[in-house]
């Protein structure tokens, strides 16, 4: 093999692009069936999905031993199994769920009333449903003693510790799906899900690989959900397939999905979590009179931190009117680029998404991004100042 040829193939290996990934190959990875003695803890198998009884979740949290078989069991399972879990009564506090619902409705209110927040869905229409980003803090903060009750869950505790370890971030975001609310587009979740395929394609192979384990998606039912009422589609197995972030939107995934997804009814206090990139979707709302509320629980790795705190703000507002110099004395918008790269937030999250919500896509512009767009524009360094700090400002929770 020369040197050209072995160059190539590794561009393409390390490089993915829009039309990476055989669906031939994603076919075979999704028709698997889900064999009951590969999930031993599990109460049963329904739809490809393992349920577990919460009773048994919470007894096991109690025995160090068995706690680590079932979070081993949970690990693999999201890993290289179907990739989705239910527990039957991850929450038995009914009286503390009811009560947090009862916060959500009026923190929904509040914002519909123009009082605080309120910045929208990137996944919804508007009106298709009601969206409390922050949750967590919201919830904390209005009812302090309701939080704990609520967050006491040894079932949501023992799965964000089962694919994330100890030291794990809570975050999470009521959605209240109103009869009549759309079904979502199937996709992947954060990271690389909230991304365009163009963006995906800047990101090494490698990257594709741990972007999954970064993060755990759950939902925690605040209603009781029958199939009309559109609980989440899911694709069992589909997290297995290694470029679904850039396929999963070409059209034979997605017709695949429509026909072979599963769905399952959830009861009020039930909890449902699965690998960010298995593919799925909210379901279409046909009820007549159910709105559909979950908190949905984003749950993200300790290790998704740099080392040293750094104010990338007085960075970039220092380093602006130089690179404004540099640019005029013929500096390229390569070495532009460069030097911003290494100054400025290059990435939009963590933001506040009520005040800093996603337009035209699904995250807010960047600090890098804003920086640059600056320097084409001509903007004045005391411009760009305020502009950051209005910026930041709109960040805050």
């Amino acid at each position: 093999m020369d040197a050209m040829t072995k160059g190539a193939e590794r561009r393409n290996r390390i490089w993915l692009d829009a039309d990476s990934g055989s669906f031939e190959t994603f076919r075979r990875e999704v028709s698997r069936t889900t064999q009951a003695e590969d999930w031993p803890n599990a109460a049963e198998i329904s739809k490809n999905i393992p349920i577990y009884d919460g009773n048994r979740v919470r007894a096991a949290a109690g025995d160090a031993q068995e706690r680590q078989t079932l979070m081993a069991e949970w690990a693999e399972l999201f890993m290289s199994g179907p990739g989705v879990l239910v527990i039957r009564g991850a929450i038995t506090d009914i009286e503390a769920l009811d009560a947090a619902t009862a916060i959500f409705d009026r923190i929904i209110e509040d914002e519909k009333a123009g009082t605080s927040g309120g910045g929208g869905d990137h996944f919804a229409k508007a009106g298709a449903n009601d969206r409390v980003w922050n949750a967590v803090e919201k919830h904390c903060l209005a009812d302090p003693s309701n939080f704990a009750r609520y967050y006491a869950s040894d079932a949501i505790a023992l799965a964000s510790e089962a694919w994330l370890g100890r030291g794990y971030q809570m975050t999470a975001q009521i959605n209240r799906v109103n009869p009549g609310g759309a079904a979502q587009t199937p996709h992947r979740d954060y990271h690389l899900g909230f991304m365009t395929p163009e963006q995906m394609t800047a990101y090494p192979s490698h990257i594709h690989a741990i972007s999954p384990v970064l993060t755990l998606q759950g939902a925690v039912a605040h209603c009781d959900m029958p199939l009309e009422s559109g609980p989440t589609l899911f694709l069992p197995y589909s997290q297995t397939f290694f470029e679904g972030y850039l396929a999963f939107g070409r059209k034979e995934f997605q017709d695949y999905f429509a026909e072979h997804h599963v769905q399952l009814p959830l009861k009020k206090g039930d909890a449902v979590f699965f690998n960010p990139a298995l593919m799925h979707g909210a379901g279409t709302n046909r009820s007549a009179d159910i709105r559909r509320m979950a908190n949905l629980l984003q749950v993200s790795s300790a290790f998704g931190r740099a080392m040293e705190t750094v104010d990338r703000s007085r960075m970039a507002i220092a380093l602006y009117p130089a690179l404004i110099e540099a640019k005029q004395g013929g500096a390229s918008e390569r070495d532009l680029r460069n030097a911003v790269a290494t100054s400025a937030e290059g990435y939009a999250f963590p933001t506040n998404l009520d005040r800093d919500p996603p337009k035209g896509g699904l995250a807010p512009k960047n600090q890098a991004e804003r920086m640059l767009e600056a320097l084409t524009e001509g903007m004045a360094p005391e411009a760009f100042a305020e502009a950051i700090a209005a910026y930041d400002e709109r960040r805050r929770s």
